[in-house]
């Protein structure tokens, strides 16, 4: 295979040997191959008979002592981690920065030995070699071709700190394995926080890393090569927590690989991306990949600021001190030219300004622990983080190398009006330790920064599927990295704490290892129905998922918050075939060649959509839109379940209509004689608007499918109206 695409680089008549040229021949996450080429090479390349498609490299971005429990994962008979046993026999292969394989979420205590099918190697490199794998880590690679050609042209070159191997010198990759199934830890904290036993949502399940992410990003080639690997190996659940911004489909090497990964049985998940509240930023938005969102849990480490005039400010933070309160301090805030230091930019701030003082630093522009190591390097004895209008009152927390805490939007208008009007502005912060429950019980919510649908390149999907915890998440941490990552931090953790949709999406993943086990033979479709149907839309007290002060929305939550308890047992489930994704590539309007470049299959999509005039994508989510400019429309959706719950069942449908919509349902019911029958019903949307004079351009409501009997089937699907 190597031979032929070496055969394609020399008739494009590309001047120099063509083996050096080419960084990967890829097998099964698409036929293709990685080249160091030009600009005007790779236009050359595009006119050679056979070439289908040449696409630039991308470079993406990387997008738990009590989530587990949070989720309702428990030890009792009948419980999910019981009944799936603990993800036993299942393989999470996860792309990302590498793993620390000598932490203690990677110790392999009672764990058996890989499943016979496991093709994996454990790849030897700088600082990793053969002995470091073990029935928990079962294999480790690193893939790099990618990221050097396109790094060259940066000064410097890579750091001392990075690892020309698996092994992981950022702690993404450690802490995103970890999640998704860690073995467990007693005693695991932060320094001293949070203490409690760290286990991954799979336990018993398998581990093997896949290191595409540098310190430059992760490009697409290598992160092409890393699934096209994976696939190979025999892993059941790939978990990716990097992405970019919507691209096409036949762009995307993310979508391209996970479809062939998909072909193969392989479960995908994918992180949403970090880029909300915007509309529209969802990433990773393939039919066919889990996408997942973030969401809050209900623990809080309040750091409560008091200011002298006596008003109290909310605050949190995960400082690891010894004291429980900073004592009264001066306050500054340095405003003053242009060099950034109301950021708290390296070299900005003044002593003479900062020096024995409480600093205040707006959120924004660097990091926020960096800001608190600017602050240390100034003289400043303490730090408020001042949450800008578009962070809201978000509250990532950090394990700052000072006494520190952030403080949300409207809390920082009243921090900065009264310094603005005082003299001697002093304030204090109290350290109040872990909190779980009281003010935080209204979790899960959505996190501010989660991306949000509706999907850009395929609208007809809704898009994030669901959120999982992803907000001040502890999981674990290479042994020679400080928890902020800074390295002018001298302290050393087991553990530390993140925050975003990448740590949302390791949940995810050992979620759907748990449905594998305990379901060997169900497709990634039906894995991922499981977890969409069986969804959370309420939080802890009963009440509707926020999303900031308002009710949240599929375009924040998708289907809602996941729900492993039940996704493990969910009665019915929507089960889709590949050729039905091929047919959905259809829908779109997509070309012949872009289809092939996405699922290489020749089709013919008129003669494919002939057969089947009234396809609609079997998804758990239906999204229907209706064009301005005619009067009336009737929008027919097609929908299938499988039974997967009891042999005898019987299901009634409810239907709570989209706001200017009617629905209707047929059949009302149905009914099931054996596992495994399927049943087909139709969805009728009939808009009610005059659609010149339509206000709101959105509307939704939920189909649930409720078992006659057995109240804890319950199956729904999120419904999306939309006028355009």
């Amino acid at each position: 295979m190597t031979l032929c695409h070496l055969d394609f680089i020399d008739r494009a008549r590309i001047v120099g040997a063509s083996s050096s040229r080419l960084l990967y021949s890829y097998h099964s996450a698409i036929e293709g191959f990685a080249a160091r080429l030009s600009e005007a090479e790779a236009e050359a390349l595009r006119g050679v008979h056979g070439v289908i498609a040449v696409r630039p490299d991308r470079r993406l971005e990387i997008h738990t002592t009590y989530s587990y429990r949070f989720l309702g994962l428990g030890f009792g008979p009948t419980g999910t981690w019981e009944r799936s046993g603990f993800g036993k026999g299942a393989i999470i292969g996860v792309l990302d920065t590498g793993v620390w394989p000598e932490s203690p979420s990677f110790d392999d205590l009672r764990m058996p030995p890989a499943p016979a099918r496991w093709r994996g190697v454990c790849e030897e490199g700088q600082g990793f070699d053969a002995s470091m794998c073990n029935n928990k880590l079962i294999g480790a690679r690193f893939y790099m071709k990618g990221h050097r050609a396109s790094s060259d042209a940066l000064p410097g070159g890579p750091p001392e700190t990075e690892y020309v191997s698996a092994r992981d010198s950022h702690g993404h990759g450690t802490h995103t394995s970890s999640t998704a199934a860690g073995a467990a830890v007693r005693s695991a904290s932060v320094l001293g926080m949070a203490r409690g036993e760290a286990r991954g949502t799979a336990p018993g399940a398998h581990v093997a890393a896949y290191k595409v992410c540098w310190y430059n990003g992760c490009y697409s080639s290598d992160i092409l090569a890393g699934i096209d690997d994976a696939i190979r190996d025999g892993v059941d659940v790939l978990s990716l927590s990097l992405g970019g911004f919507p691209i096409p489909l036949f762009e995307d090497s993310i979508a391209i690989g996970g479809f062939r990964a998909t072909e193969r049985g392989i479960t995908v998940v994918c992180a949403a991306g970090n880029n909300g509240p915007i509309a529209s930023s969802v990433s990773n938005e393939a039919p066919w990949v889990t996408t997942v969102g973030a969401g809050t849990l209900d623990r809080r480490f309040p750091a409560i600021v008091r200011l002298g005039n006596g008003e109290v400010l909310y605050g949190e933070s995960m400082y690891p001190g010894n004291e429980t309160s900073t004592g009264e301090i001066e306050l500054a805030y340095d405003t003053s030219g242009d060099a950034g230091s109301e950021f708290c930019f390296r070299g900005a701030l003044s002593k003479s300004k900062v020096g024995g003082k409480m600093v205040l630093c707006d959120r924004g522009s660097n990091g926020r622990a960096e800001k608190g190591e600017a602050v240390r390097e100034a003289g400043g004895a303490a730090m408020i983080l001042a949450n800008a209008e578009i962070n809201g009152e978000e509250d990532s927390v950090d394990v700052h190398v000072l006494p520190a805490t952030l403080v949300g939007y409207a809390e920082s208008v009243r921090l900065k009006r009264y310094v603005n009007a005082t003299a001697r502005p002093t304030a204090r912060i109290e350290f109040r330790g872990t909190v779980i429950g009281g003010r935080a019980a209204r979790a899960p919510a959505v996190a501010l920064f989660s991306s949000r649908g509706p999907s850009v390149t395929n609208p007809s999907v809704l898009k994030p599927d669901v959120i999982a915890p992803g907000v001040n998440i502890i999981a674990a941490w290479p042994g020679n990295l400080a928890p902020t990552g800074l390295p002018e931090d001298r302290r050393r953790s087991g553990f530390s704490v993140l925050s975003g949709t990448s740590m949302a999406c390791p949940h995810v993943s050992g979620i759907a290892a748990l449905i594998r086990s305990a379901h060997p033979n169900w497709s990634p479709a039906a894995i991922r129905s499981a977890i969409m149907t069986t969804s959370k839309t309420t939080n802890h007290r009963g009440r509707a998922i926020t999303d900031g002060s308002t009710k949240a929305g599929v375009f924040a939550m998708g289907a809602g918050h996941v729900d492993p308890t039940r996704a493990v047992d969910p009665g019915l489930v929507y089960d889709i075939r590949t050729d039905d994704y091929v047919a959905h590539l259809c829908t779109l309007g997509y070309t012949k060649a872009q289809v092939f470049s996405i699922t290489h299959r020749n089709v013919s999509c008129p003669r494919l959509l002939a057969q089947d005039k009234h396809f609609s994508l079997n998804y758990p989510s239906v999204s229907v839109a209706f064009a301005r400019g005619k009067a009336k429309r009737v929008v027919v959706v097609h929908r299938r379940v499988t039974n997967v719950g009891l042999a005898n069942s019987t299901y009634v449908v409810k239907v709570s209509s989209p706001d200017g919509v009617r629905v209707r349902v047929d059949p009302e019911r149905l009914v099931f004689d054996g596992l495994g029958q399927m049943k087909s019903y139709r969805v009728y949307f009939e808009n009610m608007r005059g659609l010149g004079k339509v206000k709101t351009w959105h509307a939704e409501g939920e189909l649930v499918w409720v078992h006659e009997k057995v109240k804890k089937y319950r199956v729904r699907s999120p419904v999306s109206v939309t006028w355009v």
